[in-house]
Order: structure tokens, then sequence, then C-alpha cells
């Protein structure tokens, strides 16, 4: 049995075109609690959302998604920002970052970031940075039909493997204990050549820790551990490069988070710290009663850590061998088709130190190349963009100047 969080507040979900089974239940569960830096979503329209949430809900194996800006609140130096305010408020959040001594992980006061922000960066990393510079600005494809009909797809699938409780979380600690029990309530599964869904994943990766939700593990005829990731669509086809590369950078992604935890990489410090959570923190009693549900005796969210820790460096899992991208249609739940992802691990790191330099403080985000500005349309950001402006102001004195030759 595995378990979601129930939490209050959720980020933005990303384009309504696409999205996992995985990313959308973490739409669902998340919140974002201004005290406890940790929210998570994935502003992409190509992606979703792969955080957690407070209270969880469990189920066979269903975990919550991980949060990674979780509770993040607008930061105090954007905290007299109109949402409003057009061009005023994309200049002056231009030059606020320009100016600012912290880097963008300590601004917005995030202790990890979760893989479907990161593959954000993959469709458009200023898009990103403004679902946390502009909380406030209405999403357009909120409670779209589009997303309502991709919910009920992922959720189908997800009972088909698994049942869905709800158990209640008191602190973050019991909010990542359900995340790991979930996740140990599945590796027996899979060491026994089973399938699971909603597998969580997390860990340091180019010095900064990332959590995500794995859609679904499971093994082919060859004996291949394949992962397999849903996106539903709109439309009747394929996506487009654009979509496509966000997407393969999220399973490949997952792929080195998973890989390094069966390796045993995962280590206790850099998870506590990283986190910022508390070994000694007893259990709450929803928690506790879950633990003992799955035949675990554990009082302390160290102790689950521990358990987890010890059972993944003795697990004899492989690494994952395939990668794959399920597409269906919303509307229909008729598939699409199936994409089969390659991984080179020096490119994928090489693609995720470059989007975490922002992150860092390294560089000021970016927006999309002008081949692709058609992103801007279905974007919620596009009259506070100033990467727009720019464009446009340049275009308009490039054409003058031209005229006066």
């Amino acid at each position: 049995m595995s378990c979601s969080q129930e939490q209050t507040a959720t980020r933005d979900p990303g384009g309504a075109e696409e999205i996992s089974d995985s990313e959308f239940l973490d739409i669902e569960l998340e919140n974002l609690h201004p005290e406890t830096p940790e929210s998570c979503d994935g502003l992409s329209p190509a992606l979703g959302n792969d955080c957690g949430t407070e209270s969880e809900t469990v189920e066979g194996p269903l975990i919550p998604k991980t949060d990674s800006a979780e509770e993040a609140g607008t930061p105090p130096e954007l905290a007299g920002v109109s949402a409003g305010a057009g061009e005023g408020s994309a200049v002056l959040l231009r030059r606020k970052r320009v100016l600012a001594e912290r880097s963008p992980l300590e601004r917005f006061r995030l202790r990890y970031l979760c893989v479907t922000d990161v593959c954000g960066q993959a469709w458009c990393e200023l898009q990103v940075v403004y679902g946390f510079e502009l909380p406030h600005v209405p999403k357009r494809e909120e409670e779209s039909p589009e997303v309502k009909a991709g919910a009920s797809i992922h959720l189908a699938r997800e009972l088909e493997v698994h049942d869905v409780v709800s158990v209640s979380a008191q602190s973050r600690e019991d909010r990542w204990a359900l995340k790991i029990l979930n996740m140990l309530s599945m590796l027996p599964i899979l060491q026994a050549g089973g399938r699971v869904r909603e597998l969580p994943v997390f860990g340091m990766l180019e010095g900064v820790f990332l959590v995500g939700v794995i859609d679904e593990l499971h093994y082919s005829h060859k004996g291949e551990l394949v992962l397999s990731e849903l996106k539903t669509r709109g439309p009747r086809s394929l996506p487009g490069r654009a979509q496509e590369r966000s997407h393969h950078f999220q399973v490949r992604l997952y792929k080195l988070l998973f890989d390094s935890m069966v390796r045993g990489l995962l280590e206790r410090d850099a998870f506590v710290q990283s986190l910022n959570l508390r070994p000694e923190q007893p259990l709450g009693s929803g928690v506790m009663e879950h633990a003992q549900k799955l035949g675990l005796h554990v009082h302390t969210f160290g102790g689950v850590l521990e358990l987890a820790l010890m059972t993944l460096s003795y697990s004899e899992l492989p690494a994952i061998d395939v990668l794959k991208i399920e597409y269906c249609h919303q509307g229909s739940s008729d598939a699409i088709g199936t994409r089969e992802v390659s991984f080179d691990e020096a490119g994928v790191r090489a693609e995720l130190r470059n989007h975490l330099s922002y992150w860092i403080g390294q560089r000021e985000p970016r927006g999309v190349d002008i081949e692709e500005a058609w992103k801007c349309r279905s974007c919620s950001f596009e009259e506070h963009c100033e990467w727009r402006r720019e464009r446009a102001e340049n275009a308009t004195a490039s054409n003058q100047t031209k005229r006066f030759k």
C-alpha cells in the first residue's frame, strides 16, 4: 500500500497538452507553505509537476510526489511586485534578479529542486522563473477540461496497480517519511519481478538535491528493467521536437536518480541536510500506524531513513535498462505512440549542469530561442515577459535602422 499527502495550495501544473500520471497526481496533492520552503512543480507546458504534499495518500505503492519548492513563498525582495504590473513588474523583477546577491535557490528559499522544474527549463527557463516570481498570475491551463481528462486517465492507470489511501501527516518529517515508506513498499514488488507506479526518487546530482517520481517501472520479456512515462495529449499526434526534448531529459534524470539510489549512493547526511529534516523527530500516529501495517517498526524519521538506506544497499535491484515514453489521447485514452529514449550519462550531466548554473547563481535566466517564440502564445506570463519585450524592441530598432539606410 502506498500513500499520498494532503495539502492545500498547488503550483502551476504547466500545460494541459501533455501531463504524466505521476505529474498530475502531484498537482493534486501539492501545497505551498511559505514557512517551510520545499515546494515543487513543473511549469513547462510540456511537463507538469513531480513533487509532493503535506498529508499523504497511501496506496499499494503510491507515493505523494516529492516537493522541491514545496513550501516556497514569495521572496521578501519581490513582496511589493504586483502580478498585473505588466512592463513595470517585468523590469523591476529583472533589476532585482541582477542586483540580488543571493542565488535563486536562496532567494526562492528552495532546499531542493523537482525534476519537472529542471526539465521545464528545457521548454522555457523564464517561464519556470516567473512561476516563482509571480505566483499570483492566473494560469491559463488551470482547471481546463484537458487537464481534468488527463487526470482521469492517470488515476485509472494508478488504480490498476494499487489502491490509494490517505494518511495524516503532522510535520515535514512525516511527509518525507511517507514518501520513503511508499518507496519501501514498492521495492519488494520490483525485486519479485513485478510492476510499480509512482516510485519516488531523490538524490544529489551535480551538487543540488533533486526529487522526482517515476511513473512506472516493470520488466520486459527479456528481463530488462523498463522505465515507462505516460504523457496524455490533446491532439492525436506525437509531440514536436521542443516538447519531446524536455520529455527525454525528464526520464533521463529519473534514471540517474534511480540508478544512484540502488547503487547505494544516497547519503544520509546529504538527505537530512539538504531537506533540513530532524532525524530525531517522532513519527505522527498516522504515519506510525501506516508503517506498522507495512510490517515496519520505526518510531522516528531517522529510523525510517536508515531503514530505506539499508534496504537500498542490499536490494540488488538493477539499474534501469530501457527508457520509454508512452503518449495517449486525453479524450479517448487511445494510444498515440511510444518513443524509446537513448541515454548518455555524460551528455545528461552536462545538460543538467547548464540548467543548474542558473539556480546556483552563475547566470541570468534565458528565454526561448527566437525560432521557438511560438511557445509564448500559450504562456501565462506572456504579458510580463522581459525576453519578449526585448526582442520586440530590438526588432523595432532594427527595422528603423534599415529604413534610414
